[in-house]
């Protein structure tokens, strides 16, 4: 039985509450300054509540990017990066999801051997191995390109590893049931693995799109045409344009674009990214 205790429920409440307002305050502010002109955001004290320019600053930021500096509207930018992060995810899950197939239900030489290579991959993140894997996407004629923006980034040791350790728990009877029906190791993929990864794909899904998008160095190295920039790269450049004043109010709105997908994204997964973390059996 969990006695009653209100000091301890109150004091808990108010750290909860504290928390919370530690993690909005920023996103707040944020807010705040997309709704203001660009004269009101160099004044002293900055706003602290909503103006009357949302519209007319998102239209900008859409449409026309800062004004006098040679961004363009961030729509083809955020698409950029949407179609990147989904890239990402998809081929780090599917890639992830095979491996750790053959992994587990195949027999063949060296088969740990092999799973602890790609494991060892966790060392060697794209920062490490950033001028040869640059050289390559060069060599096969992939910059500027959403192949050479996502491929060397779709490898997952640690989505291998997680799948690998889902499929160990699945019992054997199920392999001898679906071999006894006569199903082949494919069909036993797609009809009993699949369904039953169902959350755990969900859970990685959200990690991987947020990874995805939030990819700054990589896409720096690989894009100069400027159709091809993500919004991240879209926000940096705001910030060091021309020689004048930064345009707070476009580059907070941009900023709020680009929050927006991920934030997007794990609001309507949120059940099956906590159950995907959260599940120990099947």
């Amino acid at each position: 039985m969990i006695e009653n205790r209100p000091a301890v429920t109150i004091i808990s409440h108010c750290m909860l509450i504290l928390g919370v307002a530690i993690i909005a305050f920023p996103i707040w502010i944020t807010f705040v300054a997309a709704t203001h002109d660009a004269v009101r955001m160099v004044q002293i004290p900055l706003p602290l509540l909503p103006g009357g320019h949302f519209f007319e600053n998102l239209n900008q930021a859409l449409n026309k990017g800062i004004s006098g500096g040679a961004n363009q509207g961030v729509v083809m930018m955020l698409f950029n990066s949407l179609v990147m992060a989904m890239m990402i995810a998809v081929g780090k899950i599917a890639i992830s999801l095979l491996s750790a197939f053959a992994i587990v239900y195949f027999r063949f030489p060296f088969r740990m051997g092999f799973f602890w290579m790609i494991f060892i991959t966790l060392m060697l993140p794209v920062e490490v191995r950033i001028i040869p894997t640059f050289e390559v996407v060069a060599n096969l004629n992939m910059l500027n390109t959403y192949w050479g923006l996502s491929i060397p980034l779709i490898a997952s040791a640690t989505a291998t590893f997680m799948f690998r350790q889902t499929f160990l728990t699945i019992p054997d009877e199920l392999l001898e049931a679906a071999r006894i029906d006569g199903a082949g190791p494919m069909r036993f993929f797609f009809d009993i693995l699949l369904p039953m990864s169902r959350t755990n794909i969900a859970a990685l899904f959200v990690i991987l799109f947020i990874y995805g998008w939030n990819q700054y160095l990589w896409p720096l190295l690989v894009t100069t045409d400027q159709s091809m920039f993500t919004i991240v790269m879209a926000i940096k450049q705001m910030l060091e344009a021309a020689e004048q004043a930064p345009e707070w109010n476009i580059i907070m709105m941009t900023t709020l674009l680009a929050m927006l997908p991920p934030v997007l994204v794990v609001i309507f997964m949120q059940k099956l990214f906590v159950k995907g973390l959260t599940e120990t059996e099947k």
